[in-house]
């Protein structure tokens, strides 16, 4: 699991709607603060002094209940069930902190010695704060989450209504054989922007809990297909069909700048090195457009791409010529003829409207 998974769950367990940000909540109310630690091994053992072990059932009330007292509460990893209440926790001095707060210092400290969770809740501040695995997180409450969730949320809709444009403009020249690598490369920047900008709103959703369905669903239905378009597009145009995984996993390491530079964005793709390679033609397998054909299985799509070549063969094929394809059959055959057809033109007149 890698550190922005880690983190997601994480806050998932915090997240409204659990016991856990109950009893947090209750414990902000009560304007007592707190102190809590989401797991016990021997490491907590080690920076842990005084107190009491109880191993109960974990309840809101409960958590609410102990942290009136002075010192930190343990939790099991699970925050099921309470280990150890007002205890003190002591974390090596040496670990680095900018925090200036007792408990928050308290808790980047533990939560970096013991790879745990922490969480501090100030008692001045009003605050929940997250610390795991190096970084912090200030729990904000749901409207405030919902604010920004739905700004970013009108921002993707408007990026996803540009993918369409390109990716319908990108159709047409597939269709007419005039695709060129800058033609590629818009879509491309569409598709991970899209995608970049649907992760900061999964990240809200998570963070919201409950509170978080509806705009959960909203980001559904706004993303829609988004992933499977760009496999398809990497399988049509990069110089190794079957590397597709590789390059978006190398595009969705780079950052901003890189992604907005079309040269940088041609290099990583291995379709061009200088802006005169940009207006270079290029020529689709037929990934994109055979997807879009309805009941058609993915081995008969590789078969298909295998046997042809090219998305303009395809085009040209007759049914007698797809028939030669094995699994296909007359039925299948006249299916795709027409429903590739039906496309074409859809796409041609698509862009000249």
């Amino acid at each position: 699991m890698d550190r922005a998974a880690r983190m997601r769950a994480a806050l998932t367990q915090v997240a409204p709607g659990t016991d856990l940000r109950e009893g947090l909540e209750r414990i902000l109310r009560g304007r007592t603060g707190g102190l809590i630690v989401l797991g016990n091994d021997d490491v907590v053992e080690q920076i842990s002094g005084g107190g009491f072990r109880m191993d109960v059932e974990f309840t809101s009330t409960g958590l609410r209940e102990l942290a009136k007292m002075d010192g930190a509460v343990i939790l099991d990893r699970n925050a099921s069930r309470i280990v150890r209440a007002a205890v003190q926790l002591v974390p090596d001095p040496s670990i680095p902190t900018l925090e200036t707060g007792t408990r928050h210092r308290t808790a980047e400290r533990a939560a970096i010695q013991t790879g745990f969770p922490v969480i501090s809740v100030s008692k001045s501040m009003e605050t929940i704060a997250l610390y795991y695995d190096g970084q912090r997180r200030v729990l904000e409450d749901s409207t405030t989450i919902l604010g920004k969730a739905n700004q970013a949320l009108a921002t993707l809709e408007r990026y996803r209504q540009r993918l369409d444009e390109v990716g319908s403009t990108l159709s047409a020249l597939e269709v007419e054989d005039l695709v060129t690598v800058r033609d590629v490369l818009l879509v491309t920047q569409r598709l991970e922007m899209v995608r970049r900008m649907s992760a900061e709103i999964d990240a809200f959703v998570v963070e919201l809990g409950v509170d978080g369905r509806l705009l959960d669903l909203q980001l559904r239905e706004v993303v829609s297909g988004v992933g499977a378009d760009q496999v398809l597009l990497m399988r049509d145009y990069l110089p190794d069909a079957d590397d597709y995984a590789t390059t978006i996993r190398d595009l969705d390491a780079s950052d901003d700048a890189s992604l907005m530079d079309l040269i940088s964005l041609a290099t990583r793709m291995g379709l061009a090195t200088d802006l005169d390679g940009l207006d270079q033609p290029l020529s689709p397998r037929g990934y994109r457009l055979l997807g879009r054909v309805p009941r058609l299985p993915e081995p008969v799509v590789e078969r298909m791409i295998d046997h042809f070549g090219s998305l303009q063969k395809l085009l040209a094929a007759s049914i007698d010529d797809l028939q030669s394809v094995d699994g296909v059959g007359e039925a299948r055959a006249r299916n795709v003829r027409d429903a590739l057809s039906r496309l074409a033109e859809s796409s041609i007149l698509d862009r000249y409207q």
